[in-house]
């Protein structure tokens, strides 16, 4: 079995542009739900350990570690380097793929990230730099090295979504995919499953950016997560005051959620119990901002070096649906 994750493909868009990817749409298959917050690193983490945010621990793209807000990708506050601070076998303790070492065919500068190691340790990297190269590597380790099992990785689509939005470029990048996976099928040995999946979908938000008004921010001692998840983390104190303000504010734009409701009714999963769990608790807001309309929460410690015009995060259809399709070498 040779599993492709293509990050940034949701199931929503990919049956609107069946002229875009014949190949995709003829799978077998269909949609399945993902994790929420519908964010790459918790998608990612989720579909290597088995397990849910709450009890993996990476509870989104920028978490709440106690000595400062880490971006869980880039695993830094700020620009500091905190793999040294924030270990990440302790960060995220669950081994992946029940600690069978896999091939894992993806960007060669990802391979010796901290965020790899906490989500893929264990994993035996193969590294690429032209995306081509996915054919070859995932072929030549099935049909000439006998692994019976290959995870292969790629972003493009996710990248064009964040910077272009769902237009003509994200059109032309998901053509290039549909190109790329039918490239791999049709390489891979005879009686090799090949299994289509993603971490989220897109939701095009543009300049729909909310900014937060003063009268909130007095209560807010800093925030985490992400625009289409964003998390305010309370002064001490004003919990109540803070939650009472967002939901008159941003009930018609937004889901508005105490960290209380986001456990008990397990948005980020169904909450075992353990020292895992509240860990991951501790890296919650107090209250939880997830859009249900096109739009994004704006927090200015959280900016790229370009606006976000496609986005996820929230939990619509649009980003929570995904799909799960397969097709077996004949």
């Amino acid at each position: 079995m040779v599993l492709v994750l293509v990050d940034g493909l949701g199931w929503n868009q990919l049956v609107a542009r069946p002229h875009r990817a014949p190949f995709l749409n003829s799978l077998g298959g269909g949609p399945i739900t993902t994790v929420g917050p519908s964010t790459t690193a918790s998608a990612l983490t989720s579909l290597a350990t088995g397990a849910t945010p709450i009890e993996h621990g990476i509870v989104g793209y920028r978490m709440d570690m106690g000595d400062g807000v880490m971006n869980s990708l880039r695993w830094t506050v700020g620009d500091r380097d905190m793999r040294k601070v924030f270990e990440p076998v302790t960060v995220q303790p669950i081994p992946p793929f029940a600690g069978i070492s896999v091939p894992v065919v993806s960007r060669a500068d990802l391979q010796e990230t901290p965020f790899t190691f906490a989500h893929l340790r264990g994993s035996r990297p193969h590294g690429w730099r032209c995306a081509s190269s996915i054919v070859t590597q995932c072929a030549r380790l099935v049909r000439d090295e006998g692994q019976t099992f290959v995870y292969a990785y790629y972003d493009g689509l996710d990248k064009i979504a964040h910077e272009c939005g769902l237009g003509e470029h994200y059109d032309d990048e998901l053509s290039f995919v549909d190109w790329l996976v039918r490239s791999l099928f049709e390489a891979l040995p005879t009686g090799t499953c090949l299994v289509v999946t993603a971490d989220h979908g897109q939701v095009n938000v543009g300049d729909n950016v909310i900014e937060l008004p003063s009268r909130l921010l007095e209560h807010v001692h800093h925030q985490s997560g992400e625009g289409r998840f964003r998390w305010l983390h309370a002064r001490h104190g004003h919990e109540a005051e803070l939650e009472r303000i967002c939901r008159d504010l941003y009930s018609d734009v937004a889901w508005v959620a105490s960290k209380e409701q986001v456990v008990d009714e397990a948005w980020l999963g169904p909450a075992p119990g353990g020292r895992g769990q509240d860990a991951a608790i501790r890296r919650l807001g107090s209250v939880a901002l997830a859009p249900h309309t096109p739009t994004t929460f704006h927090d200015p410690l959280d900016s790229g070096p370009f606006g976000l015009i496609g986005r996820h995060g929230s939990l619509t259809p649009d980003e929570m649906l995904v799909p799960l399709l397969a097709v077996t070498r004949p």
